[in-house]
Parts: C-alpha cells; sequence; structure tokens
C-alpha cells in the first residue's frame, strides 16, 4: 500500500490528495497532510522533506477555521504570566508538540525567520521548545502560533513552575561544583605526580613544599565548595539518628585535608590534597549521573494551561465577553461553543451537547449531557453551544483533585531502596568503629603514626566504589532505555522491574490504539460498501465527534450536502441530492430490522429517505504487538489483568483475544487505586495507563508504565514512559533491568571484596594514605567499566 509521504501512514483514499515536491507529484493520506505539505512547499522550505530523519504528524484531525485562532494569547492579563516584556520587544518560550527530528526544528526556524516582526527563533528538537522573541507592534503572537500551526506543529506558551525552577537552578549548582572538582583534581594531580617521583629522585624541600602549597590552593575549593553536599547530608543524617555513607566520606574528606594542611605548614609528614581531590569528584560525578537519570524525563503536572483555556466566554444580559479565565468567578455563566474546552467545573444551565472527557478519564467516546449535568475543565464541547453556571474554580476542580490523589498515593507509595542505600548505615557503621578502634590501638603501639594509619583506614575503605556501584549502572541501563524509546522518572526503576509478578492494563490507549476505525461494514444489495462509506464522510464532515474522525479517510467533494442537523446523542440527519440520510444509533434512522450487529463491538446505521442501508462497525484497534506482549509477560509467569474505565462489551472481548481471564470494567479512578491497593497485598504490581483519570492509580502501584501518547498528568505519574507506545519494551526493560541487577550485584561484590583485602592491610599499618586514595580510585574505575558492559547488551 502506497504510504503518505509527509506521515509515511497508509493512503486509502488513491491520488485523490496530492502535492507536487521537486516536481513531482507526491501521495498524500488526507487533506490535512495536503495542507501541511504544501504550506512548506509555498514557504520555501523543501529542504525539510531532504534532511528529516523521522516522518511528520498526521494531520487528518484538521482544526476548522474558527479554532485554529490563537487571541486568547494577545490578551495582556493571560501574557503577564510567560511573556518577558523589555521595551517593544516581546520573549516567550513555547512547547511546540509534534517535533520529531532535527529537520523539524529547522523547519519552524526557517517559517518564523523571515516573518516581518520577528526578531529571534531558537528551537531545540531536545527539549521540543522555542524561544522566540518578536516586536508586539508589528506581528502578534496570535499570529506566530498560527504559522508554526500552517506547518503542522502545535505550540502553546511554556510555563515554568517554581519546582522545576528550582530543580534547575539546583542542577547548575551541582555541575558547577562538579566541574570545579574534576578542574582541581587533575591540577593537583599534576603536582602529586612529582611528589611520588620525589621519592625515588631526591626532590629539594623547596621545591616539595612549593608543590604542597599550590596543591593545598587547588584542594581547598573542592574540599570547602565542591564536597559541601555530602558535609550536609552527614549532618542531616547524624541529627536523624542514623548514619549513611556521607558521614564516612565527610570524615575522610575533612580529615585527610586537615591533615594534609598541618603537613603542608609544618613541612613534615605526608599530604593526600590528590586524594581528596580525587574521591570528591568520583564522588560527585556518581551522584550527577544519578541525579541527571532522575530528571531526564521529568514532566511538570501544574503546567495546567495545556488543559484548561487561557479564556472563557463570559454571558451576561445576552451579551458575550472574552476574559481571562483566571477572571471567573463562582456562579459566573459562561458560554462554551463546539470544539471549545470547558474553563472550569460547571453546571449545564441551557443546552445539550455531547462532552468528551477523553482527558479526564482516557475514553474517547463522548458522554451525552444537558441541563443540570455536571461537566469539568479541561473537558471538551463537542456540538452544540452550552452555557454553563461556574460552581469550582482552581485548586476545588476535578483536575486539580485528581492531582491532589495522585500526590496522596505517591506520598503512601511502597519504598523499594536500592541495595547499597540498605547496606550503608551497617557499612558506615563498622568502618567508623573499625577506624576508631584503629585509632586506639595505634596510640598505645606508636603514637606518632596513629593518625595517619587511622586515616589510611578511611581513604582505603572510603565507599566510593559502593557509592558509584548502582548508579553507574543505572545510568548505562537508562542510556539503553533511551535508544528503546524508554524514559525512566524515578529512582529504583530498575529493581522494581525485576519484581514485577502481576501486570494491570488499561484499556484505551494502552492495549488498544484509542482511535476509532472502520470494521465491517453491512449493506442492502443497492449499495456498495464505497458508497455507503463515501456518504456517511460526506455528513460526518466537519464533525469534531471521534466516530466522524474514522469516516475522514473515506470522504471525497462528489455529494453537495445541505441541512446539516446534529440530534445530541443520536446521530446526524442531512440531504444530498434531496434524499434525506441519517446516521447514528438504531432507533434514530428508522425501524425496519436489519441482521444482527457484530458482538462486542459497536455499530452506527445508515438509512436513505428512512429506509435502512447498513451497519457499520467501529473498532479501537488493539495494539500491533498487544498479543506479543500478553504472551511473552505470561511466559515469565507474570500475572494479568485489564482494569478498565470503559464499561461495555468491548473490554471482554478484547480480554478473551488477549487471553486474559482477570478484568475489571467501568473503574473510576478511585475504583482502579482500590483494586491495586488490593492487589498488592501478595504482588508486586505494575499499572499501564494513558489518561489523567490513571494518574492516581498510576502513583499508588510499585511500578507505573504510561504510554507516549497519553495525558501529561499521567505520564508525570509514571515510573517509566514507553515514548513509541510499543508495549513489547515492557519485555525488554525487564530484559536490561535484569542485566542491570546482575551487574550491580558484581559492584557491590567488589567493592565488599575490595575492603575487605584492604582493611586488613590498612589496619595494621601496610598501607600508606596515598596508596590507599590510589586503590579507592582503582576500585571505582573498575566499578564504573564493569557498569558500561551494559551498553554492549543486543536486544
Amino acid at each position: 500500500m502506497t504510504s503518505c509521504f509527509h506521515c509515511n501512514e497508509p493512503v486509502v483514499t488513491g491520488d485523490q490528495f496530492t502535492t507536487i515536491i521537486n516536481g513531482q507529484a507526491q501521495p498524500m493520506c488526507c487533506p490535512g497532510c495536503q495542507a501541511v505539505s504544501q504550506a512548506i512547499i509555498d514557504a520555501g522550505l523543501t529542504s525539510y522533506y531532504q534532511f528529516r530523519s523521522e516522518p511528520g504528524q498526521r494531520q487528518s484531525a484538521l482544526v476548522p477555521e474558527q479554532l485554529s485562532h490563537y487571541s486568547a494569547y494577545d490578551l495582556p492579563e493571560v501574557q503577564q504570566d510567560f511573556v518577558h516584556k523589555q521595551g517593544d520587544i516581546d520573549t516567550t518560550s513555547l512547547s511546540i508538540d509534534g517535533i520529531t527530528c532535527a529537520a523539524c526544528a529547522w523547519l519552524i526556524e526557517h517559517k518564523l525567520k523571515p516573518v516581518n516582526g520577528v526578531t529571534n527563533v531558537l528551537v531545540n528538537s531536545t527539549t521540543q521548545r522555542a524561544m522566540v522573541s518578536w516586536d508586539n507592534h508589528i506581528i502578534k503572537l496570535s499570529e506566530i502560533l498560527q504559522l508554526i500551526s500552517q506547518i503542522g506543529y502545535q505550540a502553546a506558551p511554556y510555563q515554568v513552575d517554581e519546582q522545576e525552577k528550582q530543580s534547575k537552578a539546583d542542577s547548575r549548582k551541582f555541575l558547577l561544583r562538579l566541574g570545579l572538582a574534576g578542574f582541581a583534581t587533575m591540577q593537583v594531580m599534576m603536582f602529586a605526580l612529582a611528589l611520588y617521583t620525589g621519592y625515588f629522585t631526591d626532590l629539594d624541600v623547596e621545591f616539595r613544599d612549593y608543590f604542597r602549597w599550590v596543591s593545598l590552593i587547588f584542594a581547598a575549593p573542592v574540599v570547602l565548595y565542591s564536597a559541601q553536599p555530602f558535609y550536609f547530608s552527614a549532618l542531616r543524617s547524624l541529627l536523624s539518628g542514623k548514619l549513611n555513607m556521607d558521614v564516612s566520606v565527610s570524615i575522610a574528606i575533612g580529615g585527610a585535608f586537615i591533615a594534609s594542611c598541618v603537613a603542608t605548614i609544618q613541612g613534615t609528614g605526608e599530604v593526600y590534597f590528590e586524594s581528596v581531590s580525587m574521591f570528591t569528584f568520583f564522588l560527585l560525578l556518581g551522584r550527577y549521573f544519578e541525579q541527571t537519570a532522575r530528571q531526564k524525563a521529568s514532566v511538570s503536572s501544574s503546567n495546567l494551561h495545556k488543559l484548561i483555556p487561557l479564556t472563557a466566554h463570559l454571558f451576561n444580559d445576552g451579551e458575550t465577553t472574552e476574559i481571562a479565565a483566571k477572571r471567573l468567578r463562582i456562579g459566573d455563566i459562561i458560554l462554551v461553543k463546539p470544539g471549545e474546552v470547558i474553563a472550569a467545573d460547571a453546571i449545564i444551565v441551557s443546552g445539550k451537547s455531547s462532552i468528551n472527557e477523553a482527558m479526564l478519564t482516557g475514553e474517547q467516546m463522548p458522554i451525552i449531557k444537558q441541563v443540570n449535568d455536571t461537566v469539568y475543565a479541561g473537558t471538551i464541547n463537542v456540538e452544540q453551544p452550552l452555557q454553563l453556571n461556574v460552581t469550582a474554580l482552581g485548586q476545588d476542580q476535578l483536575v486539580a483533585e485528581i492531582i491532589r490523589l495522585q500526590e496522596f498515593a505517591s506520598n503512601n507509595k511502597p519504598a523499594i531502596a536500592l541495595i547499597a542505600d540498605r547496606l550503608a548505615r551497617y557499612f558506615s557503621a563498622t568502618i567508623l568503629s573499625i577506624a576508631l578502634l584503629t585509632y586506639i590501638v595505634w596510640s598505645f603501639i606508636s603514637p606518632d603514626d596513629a593518625f595517619w594509619v587511622t586515616l589510611s583506614v578511611l581513604v582505603a575503605t572510603c565507599p566510593c566504589a559502593l557509592a558509584l556501584a548502582t548508579p553507574t549502572a543505572v545510568t548505562c541501563a537508562t542510556a539503553i532505555f533511551t535508544r528503546l524509546g524508554i524514559i525512566t522518572r524515578k529512582a529504583g526503576v530498575f529493581e522494581k522491574l525485576t519484581q514485577i509478578n502481576h501486570v494491570v492494563f488499561d484499556k484505551t490507549g494502552t492495549l488498544t490504539c484509542g482511535h476509532l476505525s472502520i470494521g465491517d461494514v453491512i449493506v442492502d444489495t443497492h449499495h456498495t460498501k464505497q458508497q455507503v462509506l463515501a456518504l456517511a464522510a460526506a455528513i460526518e464532515q466537519g464533525s469534531l465527534h471521534p466516530i466522524a474522525q474514522a469516516f475522514t479517510p473515506y470522504y471525497n467533494n462528489q455529494y453537495l450536502v445541505t441541512d446539516v442537523d446534529h440530534h445530541i446523542g443520536e446521530g446526524i440527519s442531512a440531504k444530498i441530492d434531496g434524499q434525506l440520510i441519517k446516521i447514528g444509533k438504531r432507533d434514530f434512522v428508522t425501524t425496519t430490522p436489519l441482521a444482527a450487529a457484530p458482538q462486542n463491538s459497536q455499530v452506527i446505521y445508515l438509512s436513505i429517505n428512512n429506509e435502512l442501508v447498513a451497519q457499520i462497525e467501529l473498532l479501537d484497534q488493539l495494539r500491533d504487538d498487544s498479543k506479543r506482549t500478553v504472551n511473552a509477560l505470561a511466559q515469565n509467569n507474570i500475572a494479568l489483568s485489564i482494569a478498565s474505565g470503559d464499561n461495555s462489551g468491548h473490554v471482554e472481548y478484547l480480554a478473551q483475544k488477549l487471553g486474559i481471564a482477570d478484568v475489571h470494567s467501568g473503574l473510576s479512578p478511585q475504583g482502579k487505586l482500590s483494586l491495586i491497593n488490593q492487589l498488592q497485598q501478595t504482588k508486586q504490581v505494575a499499572m499501564f495507563g494513558d489518561g489523567i483519570n490513571d494518574a492516581p492509580v498510576l502513583a499508588g502501584a510499585n511500578l507505573s508504565v504510561a504510554m507516549g501518547s497519553g495525558s501529561a498528568i499521567a505520564k508525570n505519574s509514571a515510573d517509566l514512559i514507553l515514548l513509541g507506545d510499543h508495549l513489547s519494551r515492557f519485555n525488554d526493560a525487564i530484559t536490561v533491568a535484569k542485566q542491570a541487577q546482575h551487574i550491580i550485584h558484581q559492584n557491590l561484590l567488589w567493592a565488599f571484596a575490595y575492603n575487605v583485602i584492604i582493611l586488613p592491610l590498612a589496619v595494621t599499618g601496610h598501607v600508606a594514605p596515598y596508596i590507599a586514595a590510589i586503590g579507592m580510585s582503582v576500585s571505582s574505575l573498575i566499578v564504573v567499566s564493569n557498569s558500561l558492559r551494559l551498553l554492549r547488551i543486543k536486544l
């Protein structure tokens, strides 16, 4: 089958949609891709198609013209939250959906740079964000967003919450500490090499003292600034009555530095500035690896402007005024037009329409709402205008309540500590006790050597290798995950993956694709399947309903449609060539009987002049690898369940098709969380989900997995995100995690074996402190090298 030149999806419309690219007519799958590709060509940006490494996004769901404007972003009270003003130049950061490769960034930059009024454009394809500056007297922000949408990308202002700002500031400070330690270590090691050489060739005292003082100057910032996180961690640990690895690290760093300073000032004894700098750098490097792995896929759940619109249409005395949504008050009446997002939790006071609550529930099928029914912020009005009475705002809305429920579940999640953390307390206490006993014993044997022998014990047994054993292996495993399109968001994922023995799947958007498609079509003897689908597509054209989108591939312009009327909850009627065409529920289109509907599926009917001519099956198709994933998990003796908010027979049908016996349908977010809590009494549970309604249960599960196409809130709750929406990657993740755990065990074994060997030698005075420091560094390098073997794993 021919593939769309723009998005690489199958072309089922023949040569109906084409675009001339480099003198050749290229096939397009829908009018959306045709419009976007034509806009790219018209802008003279043909090079995009030459250099892109990934296909563009499918553009089948073209937004109607009245919905494609962004005028709300031009309101001053809205812009104050995300636009930085400096004179006539405004600057903002845009979050852009649909960027897949560097060619996308190039395309956006070259689309905007020639535009009059745009002063600067910088697009980052990794973060999917753009920094844009413009002259507000020449061009408006809404026009810039419109230009971006014309080439197939959806942009919205990006707002960073305070927690994310703090996290970034901490990362920059930590990187400064690491860089300083690395630079100083290189300088100190050069002088240390000269000092070590001096043991074999008599070094003049003047040169020796000079090297020591210079080494002290370089090592001081490392000890006084770079190593601060270890001191504060050790202090907090001691104040809480516990011991962690940072206690012995702090004593070793502080003791070695002070002793080296004393030796430098007095001109006698040994100095260990290179040891201090070296293992401070290695420890910081390990912490940085761990911190980067945790923050790599950070998604802010408080960035709610993407879920809830910035503006609302206030209805007062028959007049409608557009205002910022944050100016709404309880009791205000707002007007919500078809296709618009509801700005606040409210009760319908006038009108009847279908509401798409997929943002909250993950279910794509709209729900019929009428007077006195409650609607929620972030959901979409599909068919008819509604007048709403605002009942809740801000933190009182359902979206905020779900986020709070998610946080509550996160705080009560069973904590599975990493192996190194569980052993650190006992290890540190043991080493400190041995060091103290060593000092006491040597005080009697040889008081002059007691301090240096004790320092050797602390340096030799410094838990650097132990501290690196886990994060380095985790970082390498994370690199493999990134290559596979798997993002880890929280610590301990690799340990959890190896312990999972029960997996719970959501249905819509997880096991299935989450998009309706056409299945079997049963027609009478006077019509063909193609005719029926073309008629259905003609009268569904322009509707935002998910059912209408399923017919988009079958649309052509051969029919002139008039008198279109949407019957809420029933269907659509229209006239084509003087004939009355109806599509929708069976009782709506006609009372004439027809063959039985396919089992466990949704069916709609089409009639001509009230004569039933066809029934059309709608399918939410299984993902290509759902069956393979389920079978692989079952072979690994992992129990399987389905927990879905859908209460139709389709859930049971899919479960039978996949061979999953434990099925729970029609569950609320609280119901899913209760199910998970019940299973956790005896099992280690992994949960798959994609909707905001899955956020609490994802946070409550032992391990949570979100699909890349899922909602931002669901991904923010998850431990793992499958970017490519390939379920089978979860099985790969388990394989990598088991190998990572094996490597971690090896690293820990080596770290302890090294300490068991070096400890007796250090205690008995056979290891000088500088030899102990070198041994500690070599031990750390062995651990890092062993972890790097993970990168060679074959999947």
